[in-house]
């Protein structure tokens, strides 16, 4: 409770002009910040952009911030559409290198996937993940809920907690039983 009280008394002082209350909270969730972009970019540098760029959106609309949620959790929700705003441009852009033809056979730039990417194992990831995925979407609600902010979201158990409003333990059997179905249903798979 103690985080939260501080958390909310650096936000105020914030938004009422302190800009040093706002590296502290910068120092305090950078980590966590580039931890979680890592998770959709795997680029050191290009995870420490999104997550600065991710902090300059909340130091914009920090004005905005209510204090309905945690901070953290606000500034959860804006990594993670920023990461995923950067995705999608990124996606959009055309690759910015060009390989003549000429020297085409010549070009090892992707020699570390030709290794591991033949089609055997190309077709036993998509049938893990089609399987994960398949087993997740069967699970009942309230577990489908606790792994997903657990495993895809990436929040804390104290976070879960909070968003489902129960208590932490809940939370972690809820867990334990979403991972036992999946790994049940993985284990034909990995045999």
């Amino acid at each position: 409770m103690g985080t939260n009280l501080l958390d909310a008394d650096l936000v105020k002082r914030v938004q009422a002009g302190d800009t040093a209350a706002f590296d502290i909270l910068v120092q305090k969730y950078q980590h966590k910040v580039i931890n979680l972009v890592g998770r959709f970019v795997s680029d050191q540098a290009e995870c420490q952009d999104i997550a600065q760029d991710a902090f300059i959106k909340a130091f914009r609309a920090i004005g905005s911030f209510r204090g309905d949620s945690q901070f953290y959790t606000w500034l959860y929700r804006i990594a993670t559409n920023t990461a995923k705003n950067h995705l999608a441009s990124r996606a959009r852009k055309s690759p910015n290198y060009a390989v003549d033809v000429d020297d085409a056979e010549h070009y090892e730039g992707e020699s570390g996937l030709k290794e591991y990417a033949n089609p055997e194992s190309l077709l036993l990831t998509d049938e893990i993940k089609a399987t994960i995925f398949r087993a997740i979407e069967n699970l009942p609600d309230d577990l489908k809920s606790a792994i997903t902010l657990r495993e895809i979201d990436g929040l804390s158990y104290e976070e879960i907690a909070e968003v489902m409003d129960c208590p932490i333990g809940t939370v972690r059997s809820r867990i334990f039983r979403a991972r036992d179905v999946i790994d049940k249903e993985l284990r034909p798979l990995l045999e």
